[in-house]
């Protein structure tokens, strides 16, 4: 599966803890972040991660490309909900609508970032393979 990861500057650390503590999952998948966020991931849990350039330089609307494309099969958008930065929250509500359109899943926070691996491992997203 394919697999977008994007987080705020803010919980850039959280999805580093994220990704070490599911790496074991995450290394049998195509890992595809922002610049800043893939090279942190890399850098902490040696998974292997396609980085698109950082996200307010484009990454953002180059990993939209992907989900508009159908090439996604899941997005964790790690996102600090108290930003008042309005760029930043036009690009979250931007992949928030391109998932809900190409009905891949999106989640915003840690606890459904878990959900979503699981489900993932168990096979639960298998349905993508036919949706494409």
């Amino acid at each position: 599966m394919n697999i977008g990861l994007i987080s705020n500057d803010s919980k850039k650390e959280l999805m580093q803890n994220f990704c070490i503590a599911y790496k074991g999952i995450l290394s049998r998948h195509n890992l595809y972040a922002t610049g800043s966020t893939g090279n942190m991931i890399e850098d902490v849990a040696n998974l292997s991660v396609h980085k698109f350039i950082p996200g307010q330089l484009g990454g953002i609307r180059q990993m939209a490309a992907q989900i508009e494309c159908n090439e996604m099969d899941a997005i964790i958008f790690l996102r600090d909900p108290t930003t008042t930065d309005e760029e930043t929250n036009k690009d979250f509500m931007y992949i928030t609508k391109l998932c809900d359109i190409s009905n891949i899943p999106l989640a915003t926070n840690i606890a459904t970032a878990e959900m979503l691996v699981l489900g993932i491992e168990r096979g639960d997203l298998s349905w993508r393979d036919l949706y494409k």
